[in-house]
């Protein structure tokens, strides 16, 4: 099964400065800095773009995690998403859209992933792991939009 979720966050920052803070590697690290999120390999500081790809290191549950994405698209200053290459998820593919509504920007992420595991994954995508997952992206973005 495929859990699929969306986080709105609205701010008054620039939509551009928004986009690009958002695609920042060292913006993400910082966002995740309670996970010991860190960039090991591909584009490791800076901005990230299309075709380029990142394997992040962290800690989840107690359990270091490795999770290689790779922008596979992206529309400066719209969009652009992420997808696991190579990680826990079975599947994982991330889209950061950003628009202008009167005075304020606001930023959606559609989240879409499917857990390890047959049966045993499925048990855990329901109890916990799209709400841990929802918190998480919840989190990054009060970071970012705080910057």
């Amino acid at each position: 099964m495929t859990v699929y979720f969306e986080c709105t966050t609205r701010t008054a920052m620039d939509r551009a400065a928004l986009f690009d803070l958002s695609r920042s590697i060292d913006a993400h690290a910082g966002s995740m800095s309670r996970s010991r999120e860190k960039a090991v390999a591909g584009v490791t500081t800076g901005l990230i773009s299309l075709g380029e790809q990142v394997t992040w290191r962290a800690w989840h549950f107690g359990v270091p995690v490795r999770m290689t994405s790779r922008i596979t698209a992206m529309e400066v200053p719209d969009y652009f998403v992420d997808e696991q290459v190579n990680g826990p998820f079975r599947h994982f593919k991330h889209l950061h859209e950003f628009m202008h509504d009167g005075g304020a920007t606001v930023m959606v992420d559609r989240i879409e992933f499917s857990a390890p595991f047959g049966l045993l994954g499925l048990a855990a995508e329901k109890l916990f792991l799209a709400r841990y997952m929802r918190k998480l992206i919840e989190s990054r973005n009060r970071y970012l939009v705080a910057e």
